[in-house]
């Protein structure tokens, strides 16, 4: 595996079509803008490679994916600051939902507040089940989940869930959150980076064009009207059918071979 980026706080590596985004920002990984601003430029980077198809978000940290934003460097930010801050948090993970690639956030630790907010980005949460715990305690320090934390967890647990969560601060366990469907799968806390990586190379190793448009036709489409929807994903649609991916899965499907998939 080559490293395509190190920086002082994440580490990207890229191999077979699966990119991996390693936090190692402090034991917490509670962050600042220097994360964020380096984060952004690793997502910046795999958006433009064409040979990444699957990118895995996780943590070098044993006991945290991320606790969230850094309070002694909230603390001493000025309003005006932390909003502008909050602002390109927001901008930054807008671009993982709206990259043609898959996003997965592999959760082996406590996964809280901005944490969290990260992990609702991606598009996928695998998590272990001794993860830690899972939640939004924003409240407890008298603000809201300011980046994505109201809005993508209402989309994705239902809104009187959401607003639970975000009223009383509670923390959820990893099987809570599988029960509300807030992570997508649990795994054994040994084997959730392997399964998490294998998913994420298979994924890599099918039909990515298929899969870049399938995500997102699911991901625009559910800020859209049924019927507007409807259309984008006939669209979609018809863009795959002049692709050679079809053609080949077509072909490889009535010759009962594998397809030899070429993400075109």
């Amino acid at each position: 595996m080559t490293t395509a980026l190190k920086t002082k706080t994440i580490t990207v590596t890229k191999k077979d079509g699966v990119a991996e985004i390693h936090m190692h920002v402090n034991k917490t990984n509670a962050y600042d803008l220097e994360y964020y601003k380096e984060l952004n430029a690793a997502i910046d980077d795999i958006r433009f490679d064409n040979d990444v198809k699957v990118v895995v978000l996780m943590s070098d940290m044993p006991k945290f994916f991320s606790a969230g934003a850094n309070i002694n460097f909230l603390k001493a930010s000025e309003p005006r600051f932390k909003t502008q801050f909050c602002l390109f948090c927001n901008e930054t993970l807008d671009k993982i939902a709206r990259s043609p690639q898959i996003w997965i956030a592999c959760l082996e630790g406590h996964t809280v507040g901005g944490g969290l907010e990260m992990a609702l980005a991606c598009d996928l949460r695998f998590m272990g089940d001794e993860a830690g715990k899972i939640g939004l305690p924003e409240v407890t320090l008298g603000v809201l989940a300011g980046t994505g934390g109201t809005q993508r967890l209402a989309r994705q647990v239902g809104h009187s869930k959401a607003l639970d969560m975000n009223l009383t601060g509670e923390t959820l366990s990893p099987q809570e959150a599988l029960d509300i469907k807030l992570v997508d799968r649990l795994f054994p806390q040994k084997e959730t980076r392997a399964k998490t990586l294998e998913y994420a190379r298979k994924i890599a190793s099918s039909a990515t064009y298929a899969t870049s448009n399938i995500k997102l036709s699911i991901m625009n489409g559910k800020e859209m009207p049924l019927n507007v929807a409807i259309r984008y994903e006939g669209e979609l649609q018809n863009l795959l059918f002049r692709s050679q991916d079809a053609q080949e899965g077509l072909s490889a499907f009535i010759e009962k071979r594998p397809a030899n998939w070429t993400g075109q």
